[in-house]
């Protein structure tokens, strides 16, 4: 083994002390640090962000803790930092702090999408992949892994039903590194425990996620300096298609309204909403009947986050393509064309049929993370054939934002969720 390569093999020792108290004004809140019994031997987490970075998981123990009236998380939904090793069926290399803050992220995403089985596919802390559907957990699953096939290599499957044998043959088909859902049936045990170096993880809570909803819990972020921000977590406020706002709003003495959403555009912005809650920020997510169809992250500027979530769409559309003809990845086609004519003949008929589909963009619906500063984003939206917009409002624009939708052809829909879903 090369020395580069030891490093992701080298653990460093854990000198994190067993127990951990915060104390907030008069109120206190106790941690236990976790770890588990794997192969003979008390381990914690494999490491931190990397490998040269220690870390260590702690789980609340005993809390109190309120602010303003509202209880906050006191550790009595089992979940990531209550994992035993009853929970973990299959270790692997045991997990690390980024295997554990994507199981949790998809967590924060799938408590809004209880009504129905959903999957969400993660890669560092980010879906490239969600879906759910009245059809069943595989049909869930593969529309997730479509949405990004080159993404959800290696990445983190969380659903919210028990996995079964056909899920676990499709899991099994590809690379992933950590699957938890809240149970798995026996033969699907049986082929996923084939891949030694997954790991398998069952959270029973997974089932019930709606009865964390609503509750928060206190969000730490520490600074270069030593110091902390405290935060209270974000609550999604749309849990149904009621919940959305009208976009209206008045401008000079004249009122702007834009088409309300149709039941299925609602359905669809709700899940696309609920998604949104675990994107970083700036982020825009396209959607369609139940699943992501492209989600942009981490971009600086609004418009420059749909354009990129828009060339997402396309390179993945074309990927799809590519491996429906010839089981090569776009890239891998775009290597093996530049030897074979035949190849690349393909290769420029699918570049075509991409850009003539929109890179499978009409039809989908729309969701922003914060409100449109100016119509720009909005209308790169609408030409690529969006049908619906669900965003908070609130810009001193939205009157020119609405007349974006409105001035389409066909006219967009559009809805305020009255909240911004940011996430650093």
């Amino acid at each position: 083994m090369s020395d580069l390569k030891k490093m992701y093999h080298t653990l460093n020792r854990d000198s994190f002390p067993a127990d951990l108290t915060l104390t907030v004004g008069g109120q206190t809140i106790r941690y236990a640090k976790k770890t588990w019994n794997i192969g003979g031997e008390q381990k914690g987490l494999r490491y931190g962000e990397n490998p040269d970075q220690p870390a260590a998981l702690y789980e609340v123990v005993e809390s109190s803790f309120t602010m303003d009236g509202v209880a906050f998380q006191q550790g009595q939904h089992k979940l990531v930092s209550a994992l035993t090793e009853e929970n973990l069926i299959q270790s692997g290399k045991h997990p690390g702090k980024i295997n554990l803050t994507d199981v949790d992220n998809g967590i924060n995403m799938l408590q809004y999408l209880t009504a129905k089985p959903a999957a969400i596919i993660l890669k560092h802390n980010n879906p490239c992949g969600a879906a759910w559907s009245d059809d069943g957990l595989f049909t869930a699953l593969s529309r997730a892994f479509a949405s990004d096939r080159i993404a959800a290599f290696g990445g983190t499957i969380i659903v919210n039903r028990t996995l079964d044998k056909d899920c676990a043959e499709f899991i099994s088909a590809s690379y992933f590194e950590v699957i938890a859902a809240p149970d798995f049936t026996a033969e699907a045990l049986t082929i996923l425990t084939a891949k030694k170096n997954l790991r398998i993880i069952r959270i029973p809570a997974l089932g019930e996620l709606e009865k964390i909803v609503g509750t928060p819990f206190l969000d730490i972020k520490s600074l270069v300096d030593g110091g902390l921000i405290i935060q209270a977590s974000f609550r999604n406020r749309i849990l149904t298609e009621d919940d959305f706002l009208p976009a209206e709003t008045t401008k000079d003495g004249t009122t702007y309204l834009a088409r309300k959403p149709s039941h299925r555009e609602a359905e669809d912005l709700l899940f696309a909403w609920a998604v949104e809650a675990g994107v970083t920020s700036n982020s825009i997510i396209f959607a369609r009947d139940g699943a992501t169809v492209s989600i942009g992250t981490g971009e600086q500027d609004r418009v420059g986050c749909v354009e990129l979530t828009i060339q997402k769409a396309y390179t993945k559309y074309a990927d799809k393509l590519a491996f429906e003809r010839h089981a090569l990845s776009l890239y891998e086609l775009k290597q093996k064309a530049l030897t074979d004519q035949e190849l690349a003949t393909s290769l420029a008929e699918i570049l075509a049929q991409t850009e003539q589909d929109k890179g499978g963009l009409p039809g989908t619906v729309l969701v922003s993370d914060g409100f449109f500063p100016f119509r720009d984003g909005v209308d790169l939206a609408v030409a690529q054939g969006v049908t619906a917009i669900a965003q908070p409002g609130g810009s001193i624009r939205d009157w020119e934002i609405i007349q974006a939708v409105n001035s389409a052809t066909p006219q967009v829909a559009m809805v305020f969720t009255g909240q911004r879903s940011f996430k650093h």
